[in-house]
């Protein structure tokens, strides 16, 4: 057994929640500023679109297991390009089965699967680009978290613990893990060795799984904290910050709670766009920054650098003289 971050979790998972138009309570703030990109750049009808639907089953192939702890989405994306045609086929049988329909784009995936694959492989690259890349700081803390939490707990309490805190519907009792809202058994034979236990900031309100020869099963679950990923922190205390940064540039990290463009971001703070684009260029050769694409525009978000340098000045009061 091990614990995994994987990349293409999030996006599968967020991509459902965008495309239900449901205001969740949790991910509100974020689908309300991700939501009209993702619909500008055409991608709620492209291929994700067909590929993830509201509700039901997902293709298998867009969740490769997981090489290491942490996996980039080009390893991941590397995964699914490679991914066995036949493999491909069945589980694109398995989701016209389960929607009753095939949409056009997949009736050519799955005529033209080495062609196609590269296709779906350049649309999530987007969508990560316009809806995970500039929170991935702040959603990996909250992963990161988790899995310190849970190995800790296997060390010190043991694994049934583990499994009997994951979440409502899973349990361990008799030497046996019980997954109570899987529809289908899940028996020893038909997955491979081990279990892979990835947390996710997007799954819920249940968890969800992977089983596919030879690989390990995958059981996606919702992350620890997950209730306050998106909820405003405080940033009082940045005084020793400013006065080693300088007023502006720590008044741009400040604004930066959410992504933002440089337009955004001059607007705000009064600086002026040329003045905010010089003191962003010389955050982000710092590291503090992130820059992010966004059809014509650039966004701008802090990097977990960034995140624990604001925690350390607020934890040392820097204001105090």
């Amino acid at each position: 057994m091990r614990f995994a971050i994987s990349p293409m979790w999030e996006v599968g998972t967020s991509f459902r929640l965008l495309s239900s138009g449901a205001a969740h309570p949790v991910h509100r703030p974020w689908a309300e500023q991700v939501r009209p990109r993702v619909a500008a750049a055409g991608l709620d009808r492209g291929w994700l679109a067909e590929l993830i639907p509201p509700s039901g089953y997902v293709p298998d192939f867009l969740n490769p297991a997981p090489a290491g702890p942490a996996p980039t989405l080009a390893e991941e994306l590397a995964g699914i390009l490679a991914a066995p045609v036949a493999r491909v086929r069945q589980d694109l049988d398995r989701l016209r089965d389960d929607q009753g329909r095939r949409g056009p784009r997949l009736r050519t995936l799955y005529a033209e699967p080495r062609a196609r694959l590269a296709r779906v492989a350049e649309e999530i690259e987007t969508y990560w680009e316009l809806a995970l890349a500039p929170y991935w700081a702040r959603i990996r803390t909250v992963l990161d978290a988790d899995v310190l939490h849970r190995a800790r707990q296997v060390a010190e309490q043991g694994t049934g613990r583990l499994f009997n805190d994951l979440h409502p519907s899973v349990s361990w009792d008799d030497n046996a893990l019980r997954l109570a809202l899987r529809q289908r058994p899940l028996p020893r034979k038909a997955a491979g060795a081990g279990l892979l236990l990835i947390p996710s900031a997007f799954t819920g309100p249940g968890p969800f799984t992977r089983v596919t020869l030879p690989d390990p099963p995958q059981l996606a679950y919702p992350a620890r904290g997950v209730g306050s990923l998106w909820e405003p922190r405080p940033l009082a205390g940045t005084g020793a910050i400013a006065a080693v940064l300088g007023r502006s540039r720590t008044l741009l990290l400040t604004e930066l709670e959410t992504p933002a463009s440089t337009t955004e971001l001059a607007r705000r703070t009064g600086l002026s766009p040329p003045g905010a684009s010089q003191y962003l260029t010389a955050l982000r050769d710092a590291g503090l920054v992130s820059a992010h694409r966004a059809g014509r525009s650039v966004l701008y978000a802090r990097t977990s650098v960034a995140e624990s340098l604001l925690a350390a000045a607020r934890g040392g009061r820097g204001d105090r003289p």
